[in-house]
């Protein structure tokens, strides 16, 4: 199982570029941040501080979208760091949430999301494509390799993520939810002639090691109200049971709005409707042994990578423990001499 850290572009970038240089220290393989123009900081102009700062981690957005920047844009992006840096870069993607909201917009559509993937892939991958009626090729990118990851909860997403995806992010860590959920892209993945273990399956929560429950859940319950938007959308959809697990749809009926002035953050004043045992179940939260057991069991349903937030106040301890004691005892253990 690879690792990767999901942070927020906050100010000061220094402190960002910190601690992906402390998660690659650590062992983490990725380096993720969210794309939220208004909210953050610009990533991509922090991933070529980063890049420039680490040695081996892979950077990337989680998730751009295809609605606030052109496709061709974003690819040229990826290209660009790729030819400075080595090919150190990924691409997360999905419909778009706060990025798009927050400018009164609204989630792309799943055809739209397919498109731009392709497109983003091709140009990323220093090919010729198709774009409005014309044959677009980088003439400057020579050899850049970037996978395209899609972020998605809902049937349909899932089946496009299963029939056009490098890789599947499922923001959230309950091993029931995630269960279904990989076996449903894998099934897309089957049915349109793919191999699914081809596939990368990334379960991303934030991660907390401590002892303090109350403090911990207090801490984290901002990720099942950003969860929750998400959900709203399925449920608006769908209906509330049926499409999805009700494990996952259930705990909204108490939602009655969303400030994004506060996304993504742990003081977040309007998450009270998210109960512990929801912040409990789609979080990793206690000592090492507990993130351990849990990661077990989610990487024996096939999770290559857990990627961790660090939307909290013991980042640094969390990247500590993380890097001495549960990232080695997810990994192979090899011996020296048999």
């Amino acid at each position: 199982m690879d690792f990767g850290v999901v942070l927020q572009t906050n100010p000061p970038a220094a402190r960002t570029v910190q601690l992906a240089k402390l998660a690659e220290a650590h062992g983490f393989s990725h380096v993720w941040t969210f794309d939220s123009h208004l909210l953050w900081q610009e990533p991509y102009v922090i991933h070529s501080a980063i890049l420039a700062e680490t040695k081996r981690v892979i950077v990337g957005p989680f998730v751009t979208n295809p609605a606030t920047r052109d496709w061709t844009v974003t690819a040229s992006v990826f290209a660009t760091l790729n030819e400075m840096y080595g090919n150190r870069t990924i691409c997360g993607i999905g419909r778009g949430d706060s990025a798009v909201r927050v400018t009164n917009g609204k989630p792309t559509t799943l055809k739209e999301l397919r498109e731009s993937i392709h497109v983003i892939r091709e140009l990323g991958n220093s090919r010729p494509v198709e774009y409005n009626g014309a044959t677009l090729q980088f003439p400057w990118s020579r050899g850049s390799e970037l996978e395209v990851w899609v972020a998605a909860y809902g049937p349909l997403a899932l089946k496009l993520t299963g029939e056009v995806g490098d890789g599947f992010i499922l923001q959230l860590a309950d091993v029931d939810i995630a269960a279904w959920m990989i076996t449903t892209v894998r099934n897309a993945a089957e049915a349109a002639g793919r191999d699914p273990d081809s596939i990368a399956f990334c379960v991303a929560a934030p991660m907390y090691i401590g002892t303090d429950r109350a403090h911990m859940i207090e801490q984290c319950r901002w990720f099942g109200g950003m969860v929750g938007n998400h959900v709203a959308d399925i449920v608006a959809k769908y209906g509330q049971h049926g499409a999805v697990p009700d494990a996952l749809t259930d705990y909204i009926a108490g939602r009655t709005g969303y400030d994004y002035n506060t996304h993504g953050k742990a003081d977040n004043d309007h998450v009270d409707f998210v109960p512990d045992e929801i912040v409990e179940r789609f979080c990793i939260l206690g000592t090492a042994e507990e993130h351990i057991a849990k990661l077990e069991q989610l990487r024996a349903l096939g999770v290559t990578q857990f990627a961790g937030y660090l939307q909290h106040d013991n980042k640094e301890e969390t990247l500590r423990v993380y890097g001495e004691t549960v990232i080695p005892a997810l990994q192979a253990h090899v011996a020296a001499k048999k």
